[in-house]
Order: structure tokens, then sequence, then C-alpha cells
């Protein structure tokens, strides 16, 4: 990566939209089988709190130098406000709009012997009308944001994606989407989708062979009128289909802890480099090694500005 463009990255202004939860830990000692049932017994020794799914995208975006905004919807309680309360440690300028109707998501995962035992989901669907109001918001941050994402994790925060993609294209901002589930036609018009392999599957059907890959992904951009698909694929690395060619990066040889996050950590790292004025061979090329540093992370993790530079 070149000079111009590492000083680049600190002039990029991204805004990050979807569903946000805060991701708790609970390490503990393994020792012995409970007497009530077959299970582990985990003394918990120390607790640790991290921003997940969108906030962790902006957190991505924001360790790499990035100017990070973030939008979304919490409940009006204590998970929600330790969510603001990490934003603003992490410098990310987010808007959170309070819906009391509901909880906040939280993901709780229990963890004994670095290996992870049990995790709890806690979530509920945000309201109608707090969704119309961030989508008014949303109009107003596009126009001072470089790059969009939208990171769909299923949470019912993107009800209104598809306005949303329309509005930030007629600002002529790009457009890089997380998808969740096999309804993919409200992405219609995104510059770039990031699925991973199984979540690609789901959609377009398997295949046999790279050749049949490469004509389901031109089929399904044509569809959707996407610029690029990009597919992370685990072992086989990551592969983006665009007009031009086909960019590949195989998957960095390194040992794998835990991919939990690594895809936050892909769209972050890319869209940060799109912004910054790479092509895709280069901004998928440092997504990968990314990708490969973070997963070598207990939890939901980043890639450090300074990591990033040493590993290229």
């Amino acid at each position: 990566m070149s000079s111009n463009l590492l000083e680049k990255l600190s002039q990029v202004r991204l805004l990050v939209v979807g569903d946000v939860m805060l991701d708790r830990y609970w390490f503990g000692e393994v020792s012995r089988i409970s007497p009530e049932a077959p299970v582990p017994v985990v003394k918990v020794e120390r607790m640790e709190e991290r921003l997940g799914g969108a906030a962790n995208v902006a957190r991505n975006a924001a360790s790499l130098g990035a100017v990070s905004a973030l939008l979304s919807v919490v409940g009006d309680d204590e998970a929600g406000r330790t969510l603001g309360r990490l934003l603003d440690e992490g410098q990310i300028d987010a808007a959170l709009h309070i819906d009391r109707e509901i909880d906040t998501t939280v993901k709780l995962r229990v963890i004994g012997r670095q290996q992870q035992l049990l995790r709890i989901d806690f979530e509920t669907t945000p309201s109608h009308e707090i969704l119309k109001a961030k989508l008014a918001d949303f109009e107003q941050r596009v126009v001072q944001a470089d790059v969009v994402i939208l990171s769909d994790y299923g949470k019912g925060g993107l009800t209104h994606i598809a306005e949303m993609i329309r509005i930030a294209r007629s600002y002529d901002k790009p457009v890089l989407v997380d998808p969740k589930g096999d309804e993919w036609g409200k992405y219609a018009g995104a510059t770039v989708i990031t699925p991973n392999r199984s979540e690609l599957r789901e959609v377009v059907g398997r295949w046999s062979s790279e050749e049949e890959l490469a004509a389901k992904a031109r089929k399904l951009r044509g569809e959707l009128g996407l610029e690029a698909l990009l597919v992370t694929r685990s072992e086989e690395g990551m592969t983006l289909f665009a007009d031009d060619a086909v960019h590949h990066q195989p998957a960095l040889a390194r040992e794998v802890f835990d991919v939990s996050g690594a895809g936050d950590t892909v769209i972050a790292t890319l869209a940060v480099m799109i912004a910054a004025g790479a092509d895709w061979d280069e901004a998928i090329r440092v997504a990968n090694i990314a990708a490969g540093i973070v997963v070598g992370k207990l939890g939901t993790a980043v890639v450090s500005r300074e990591e990033l530079i040493a590993a290229l």
C-alpha cells in the first residue's frame, strides 16, 4: 500500500448503518461437571464488553484511522447505555435512536479454557416509528460521508434498506452491504455486497467449479445491478467478481482462533480502502490481510492501523 494511500485513510469519512449489539464475554475456569446435568461448571473470573454488529464495523473502520459515524437503534436500557459509552471511548460519532419498546440486542458468550461453551442472545425488533426517524437522520448524514456501509444482521434495524441505498446512490456515494437471509432484492443498486460462502450458496445454489461460481456471480450482479460481488470463502480465501475481472486472494496461512466478527473487519477495510482511492485488487488484498490478523484474536476484535502496516 502506497504512503499516499495510507495518508488518505485518516481522511475517509464513513457512515455505518445497521443492527448494533453488545457482545458480553464471561471468562472462567472449568474444573468439573455439574451434578445437576452433564454440563461443565464455569467459575466466572473475568467479564468483558465489546461492540458488536454494525458497531464493530464502525470500530474496525475507526481503528484504521477513518472518521467513523454510526446510525442505529437501541433500547432504553443498561446495554444500550453501555454501547453508547463504548462508542464514545472508541471516538465513533454515534447517533443511537432509543426505542423504549425493545431490549438492546446482547450476545452473551461463556468462555472456558479459551473455548466458547455457550452463547445466549437477547433481542427484539425495533418499532416502525423509530425506523422512520432513523431514515430521516440517514438522509441528513449521508451527505457528509465518502462511503456508506449497511450492516444487516437480520435484527430489523434495516427495514428501509432499499430506500437508504436509493438515497445514498442519488448522492453518488458508494454503498457496501453485508447481507443476511435469502431475499437480496432489497440490496439492488448497491455498489458491492459481501456475503460469505454459505450465504451466497443459500441464494444462488451450489456450484461445482470456479467457472460455475463465476457464472452465478455474474447473473446475480446483473439482477441486482451491482458493480461487484465479494465472496469470503474461509480456507479458500476471498474472490471479488467485477466488470473488469475476477480478483482472488488466497487465505493467509495463520492459525484461526475465532472467526466471529471477521466479516465486519473485511467490509470495514474494503470500504475505507475504496474511499481512499484504491482499486478493487488492492482493496481486497488489504482486506484479506486484515481478516487474517483478526481471526487470530478471540471474539469480536479489530485490526489497528499499525498492525496492518506491519503485515503489509
